[in-house]
């Protein structure tokens, strides 16, 4: 038995949000002081560092459980499944739904659910459920999907990345310019061969100094009032962490797969920083001893920005489907998924198409 990806979906929000749309917005330092530089130096400086050029948002009637879902339909009607022969619906997100007016998190009930109840699915034998793991909650959420089927647990699951990110950040922060919204998903099931799949994996938790590089805390507008917490980070201990913990995880699950680094044809990494994953992949063949092969590493971050647990599904259903410039995939290509994020959780997967 062999455990494969059968199908992938994304939705891509239409709302486009350029650099030059944050032109008028007013950055301030985390003790409220303003910027020394104007913004359009800080902009210029952000894209250099991250790649981002343009990011998309949800419209103000999608919550990310309607995200999830019209991901969700995508990879059910490319996998070309019957959606009652679902035995699990695994929605990885961090802040639930979140409305356009306020900062509630709603997760009652679990996005799974909501999902499962848009699709209009009747059997309750599948079984829905959330999971947080921080922006590698997709793969976590397909190791799982994989540990239920090999243990004879389950035949097909469906794995869903969510976020709104746009509705959780602090518009005086100028990390603001990171975040994104997105969807992707996939259908996990078993096949009666021994040919490819899922082939091994890899996760990680520290969470010592490491646990709170990412966290939720108030405006950097210190006149703003109430209770409203907002997604923050520790960028430069983030940076220093993902470049120093995935390359290593990265090369521990590739070697549990039996698998050769010159076997590697493309490595899909969470979008959550250009320089950061050019760096990881560096320091990646540079365990090796090798130089990082030409047109291994497809990005949409430039396009997309960072919508945490959406970024890598999104990325790979895009290449899947021939919809990213000079990136493709062919049967029997080896590829290795990894991601990092709040937690500091990192995780990686090997997969054979």
């Amino acid at each position: 038995m062999s455990v494969h990806i059968t199908g992938s979906g994304s939705f891509i929000p239409e709302i486009l949000k350029k650099n030059e749309d944050f032109m008028n917005i007013e950055f301030l330092n985390p003790d409220g002081s303003k910027f020394d530089v104007p913004n359009d130096v800080i902009i210029k400086k952000f894209q250099s560092i991250t790649g981002i050029e343009e990011r998309r948002y949800a419209s103000e009637n999608d919550l990310t459980s309607d995200l999830a879902y019209k991901a969700a339909k995508n990879a059910i009607i490319d996998s070309g499944i019957d959606s009652e022969s679902l035995d699990y619906i695994i929605v990885a997100h961090n802040f639930g739904d979140i409305s356009h007016k306020n900062h509630h998190s709603d997760i009652l009930p679990s996005l799974a659910s909501r999902v499962k109840n848009k699709l209009k699915i009747k059997n309750p034998n599948c079984v829905c459920y959330d999971i947080i793991f921080g922006c590698p909650g997709w793969i976590e959420g397909v190791i799982q999907a994989k540990a239920f089927i090999s243990a004879g647990l389950a035949k097909r699951c469906l794995v869903i990345g969510a976020e709104t990110l746009s509705r959780i950040y602090d518009s005086n922060d100028r990390d603001s310019m990171i975040y994104s919204d997105g969807a992707g998903a996939a259908i996990i099931e078993s096949k009666d061969d021994n040919n490819g799949g899922i082939l091994s994996h890899k996760s990680c938790t520290f969470s010592n100094d490491e646990a709170y590089y990412l966290f939720c805390g108030k405006s950097f507008d210190k006149k703003k009032n109430g209770n409203n917490q907002y997604i923050k980070m520790h960028g430069h201990k983030i940076y220093e962490f993902a470049i120093s913990s995935v390359p290593l995880a990265l090369k521990e699950c590739l070697e549990m797969s039996n698998k050769n680094i010159n076997d590697l044809k493309k490595i899909f990494l969470h979008q959550a920083n250009e320089k950061m994953d050019q760096a990881i992949v560096d320091r990646f063949y540079k365990l090796y001893n090798l130089k990082v092969p030409e047109n291994i590493m497809p990005m949409s971050i430039e396009k997309l920005g960072n919508s945490s647990v959406a970024t890598v599904p999104t990325l790979f259903d895009l290449v899947k489907k021939n919809k990213l410039n000079n990136h493709k995939l062919k049967k029997g290509d080896v590829i290795l998924f990894g991601s990092v994020g709040a937690g500091m959780n990192v995780n990686a997967l090997t997969y054979q198409i």
